[in-house]
């Protein structure tokens, strides 16, 4: 992607200005990670000032100064954009002042709490401070206590904890609750005229039982000669969030909701996403909508784009049209066989042009009334999953082709794409020398080829032992989708135009897309402004949410596993590393670790970044992510989110041997003995 990340400082010649993203050791040192800078700008800790870990910054560098070995050296001048806004941690209170000292060690510095904005906190209370003043000559921030966790759980502390750590705001403010609380009910006569009224048409949900903000609807009529109508509706966020306001700076700061195994944090407050912009049964509903003319293979006549009313008929979950398919009785079951079929072909179609057929496995946790997991449960996408998926891929297909014809000024109109790169070349020579000790060879010479060897592939490994570890490596292979204005096409589905339009009520992406569709079809184009900066957010907002997830859902395989310490467990190697390997019990799909120094009376291992595996120097045994294991569980950490696991048994394809607490034990200190000998 395109970016102007440096500029010339005028009023201090010899000097340029960069900006990008600081990242901050636990040593104290910084980088500055300017795009298109082939090396990051070292920031030592004293001229790190008031920025912290994650923050956008300006950093200054001298054409001729310091340099901290072949790396530019550089102060930070500016903090652009804060990462973290808000801490956790123990509150301190003093006679006159109070201090909130945070868990993270990110966070160098105390923050000041003023008396008058403790808001209830008491010392030694667990809180959760705002930083809301922070000038670039104070050592401290001033802050106020937004929340107090002492009497809290231990998982309700660990969950808002993570989402504070990840930099998103657990409270709406105020001027935004007050802004949504002005909207009312029901629809408006005025509006309703303006609309395409298809409250008549049978129109359904389906989703995940437990949902509460529906954004997407599919409804369906008969036409004449073997056409169908088929409406995909989309929650009209933009009719609530106006450019410029209060909501709308909100929802842009957030970008995206972020889904946590015990609960949501919305991207719009809840009166929008679950009430009024919530494509709730029997209730009229503003929607933006893509309407086609098809036929049951899925060929496309015609198709009709703009803002509508509808009504949904009936909600259904995913589980409900899952056993409709199978052969239940249900309530629109023809209607639904016929979208399922119609589904089927436009997926059959999309893989033939190039799609990629990656399965998805998804692993939920079964929650007591505290939020302690007290089960865990593998959920497979099904037909019913893709019924859907296929319906809202042509509805965001079709809209980026549509914007992608119009021109403002002899110029395509700036577009927030999503875009999916080809595979990085070294990532896939790796990944096709492993799957070829599988017998699957890999065509890398056309980006077409590269798709139909996947294909091929994963074909071929389905039901087989290996089907896991091949899919798993082949998406890390895989580049990142992004937002951007830049349309390379999206590798991975197989199109040549794509973007989100499909989730407005969750993504921030898909409100400017449809403010952008809607300009282009009332042929009132004005650019937005900043458009490419907005989409890098967006993607940057993607992935914080990406690891607030993973980090809560490590959280609760350890809380799970705390009550099988001691315990053995089937397990596969899930990673490598050159101080152990991961390992995933087959059980449980819970990962730890097993240290290197559970292995040394093995022999020594190196680490073969090539092979994914860990392979003995003396007996060249090897430990390849997707092997067998036997492991033991020795340890859980919830402050640190680690599972501790010791190795029991290699696995079938490895030479047979039980490993005793008694040899692993020798082994350590033989291999001590062997370390204290080459220091003397």
């Amino acid at each position: 992607m395109a970016r102007n990340s440096k500029k010339k400082n005028q009023n201090s010649g010899g000097r340029v200005v960069y900006k990008g993203v600081l990242e901050v050791t636990r040593s104290g040192m910084g980088y500055v990670i300017v795009e298109g800078q082939a090396k990051d700008i070292v920031v030592k800790s004293q001229n790190i000032r008031n920025a912290l870990n994650g923050d956008e910054v300006k950093v200054e560098v001298a054409t001729r100064g310091k340099k901290f070995g072949s790396r530019p050296e550089g102060v930070i001048i500016e903090v652009v954009r804060r990462k973290q806004s808000e801490f956790s941690g123990r509150v301190e209170v003093h006679e006159h002042f109070a201090f909130l000292v945070p868990d993270s060690d990110r966070m160098p510095v105390d923050i000041y709490i003023p008396l008058h904005l403790l808001n209830g906190a008491k010392h030694g209370d667990h809180s959760i401070a705002k930083i809301v003043e922070w000038t670039g000559k104070s050592k401290n921030p001033v802050g106020e206590i937004v929340s107090v966790l002492t009497n809290e759980t231990a998982n309700e502390i660990a969950m808002q904890g993570i989402l504070v750590e990840n930099g998103f705001p657990l409270h709406f403010p105020d001027e935004v609750m007050e802004e949504t609380a002005r909207y009312p009910e029901g629809v408006d006569k005025a509006e309703v005229k303006k609309r395409r009224d298809m409250r008549s048409e049978l129109t359904i949900t389906i989703d995940p039982v437990d949902a509460k903000d529906f954004d997407d609807a599919i409804s369906i009529k008969t036409l004449k000669g073997g056409y169908y109508e088929i409406g995909v509706h989309i929650a009209d966020v933009g009719h609530y969030v106006a450019a410029g306001s209060e909501l709308d700076k909100e929802a842009y700061r957030r970008a995206t909701s972020v889904y946590l195994p015990d609960r949501v944090l919305p991207m719009l407050p809840e009166r929008l996403s679950n009430e009024l912009c919530s494509l709730r049964p029997d209730e009229d509903k503003y929607t933006f909508s893509a309407v086609f003319q098809i036929n049951k293979t899925g060929k496309v006549k015609d198709y009709w784009l703009g803002k509508t009313l509808i009504r949904s008929k009936r909600r259904f979950a995913y589980e409900e049209v899952q056993e409709i398919i199978e052969g239940a009785e249900g309530d629109h079951k023809t209607e639904i066989l016929l979208l399922n079929s119609i589904a089927r072909n436009l997926r059959e179609q999309r893989f033939k042009k190039g799609a990629i057929n990656f399965s998805s496995q998804e692993v939920r946790f079964k929650l007591d009334e505290k939020g302690k997991p007290i089960g865990i449960m593998v959920k497979e996408s099904k037909e019913a999953h893709q019924l859907i998926e296929e319906f809202m891929l042509l509805a965001n297909r079709t809209v980026a082709e549509y914007v992608s014809g119009i021109n403002v000024k002899n110029k395509p109109v700036p577009f927030p794409y999503r875009v999916h790169d080809v595979p990085d070349e070294d990532k896939l020579k790796l990944f096709a020398t492993f799957a070829a000790r599988y017998g699957h060879r890999f065509n890398t010479h056309t980006s077409q080829a590269i798709a139909e060897s996947f294909n091929q592939m994963l074909q071929l490994a389905k039901g087989k032992p290996e089907q896991h570890v091949l899919e798993t490596l082949g998406i890390r292979t895989m580049a990142k989708a992004v937002y951007t204005t830049e349309n390379i096409g999206h590798y991975g589905l197989g199109f040549e135009h794509y973007c989100h339009f499909t989730s407005p009520i969750r993504r921030y992406p898909d409100v400017l897309v449809h403010r952008v569709l809607l300009e282009c079809l009332e042929k009132d184009i004005k650019p937005i402004k900043h458009l490419e900066q907005q989409c890098r957010h967006c993607s940057d907002q993607e992935r914080r949410a990406m690891e607030s997830e993973r980090a809560a859902n490590k959280y609760k395989q350890v809380e799970y596993m705390q009550d099988y310490v001691g315990g053995e467990f089937d397990a596969v190697v899930s990673g490598v590393a050159s101080f152990g390997f991961w390992a995933e019990t087959v059980e449980h799909k819970c990962e730890g670790m097993v240290p290197m120094s559970d292995l040394y009376d093995i022999d020594e291992f190196e680490l073969m970044e090539g092979e994914y595996a860990l392979v003995g120097r003396r007996t060249r045994m090897r430990f390849g992510v997707g092997d067998k294991v036997k492991v033991r569980v020795v340890s859980t950490n919830l402050e640190k989110r680690q599972i501790d696991y010791s190795l029991v048994e290699v696995g079938d394809a490895k030479p047979q041997r039980k490993l005793t607490t008694n040899n692993k034990q020798q082994g350590r200190k033989s291999e001590s003995k062997k370390k204290t000998g080459r220091k003397k």
